[in-house]
């Protein structure tokens, strides 16, 4: 199964120069946030696949103006093709605003999906648009990970957690990290990988 990643910017590969054959074998494609809701939905009709998304810290607009044609994953765990999927949306909060969580609070929207974890016994991908805590994240408290990430890839040890927020042109940042079992990688733009 080929996976499309994307988060935070609009690719002009995808956007000004989609090439459809390039694309053809794309699957599934997952948004780790921050991306226009037009964009997504010119995505999922351009590669004609489904596109789960999760909210980052700057989709408000999507409230009123959902893409369309893709579905929200956020606290939610979904099954495509037989790959059980977890979505976990939202930042660290640094200001008022949707899609923020403290600590406590994301440990409470966590809390809230252990009874799907323990039905579908674990994951097998962990979407989120925060990394996890000192895998990929930043040093400032906006970009900062959260370790309840950390705590569901060691108790469950998906194969992979794809994460936006935490550009790569920062200058300070790798795609990918491993921990434990686990592949994690930055979608920031776009990326392809075979599950």
């Amino acid at each position: 199964m080929k996976l499309l990643i994307v988060s935070d910017q609009e690719s002009k590969y995808l956007y000004d120069h989609f090439d459809k054959e390039k694309f053809s074998d794309v699957d599934l494609i997952i948004s780790c946030g921050d991306l226009k809701p037009a964009y997504l939905s010119y995505l999922v009709t351009m590669i004609n696949a489904p596109l789960f998304y999760v909210h980052g810290n700057h989709d408000e607009n999507y409230i009123k103006t959902p893409p369309e044609g893709c579905e929200s994953i956020d606290g939610k765990l979904v099954i495509f093709e037989g790959v059980r999927i977890l979505g976990i949306g939202g930042s660290r909060k640094y200001r008022e605003g949707l899609h923020q969580y403290s600590e406590r609070q994301m440990s409470l929207k966590i809390a809230k999906l252990y009874p799907k974890l323990l039905k579908h016994k674990g994951i097998d991908i962990l979407v989120t648009h925060s990394p996890a805590l000192g895998l990929g994240d930043g040093k400032d408290l906006i970009h900062m990970g959260f370790p309840q990430f950390n705590k569901l890839l060691t108790q469950y040890e998906p194969k992979f957690h794809f994460h936006g927020h935490q550009h790569l042109n920062y200058g300070y940042n790798e795609r990918i990290h491993h921990f434990g079992q686990t592949t994690i990688i930055n979608g920031y733009g776009y990326y392809l990988i075979n599950y």
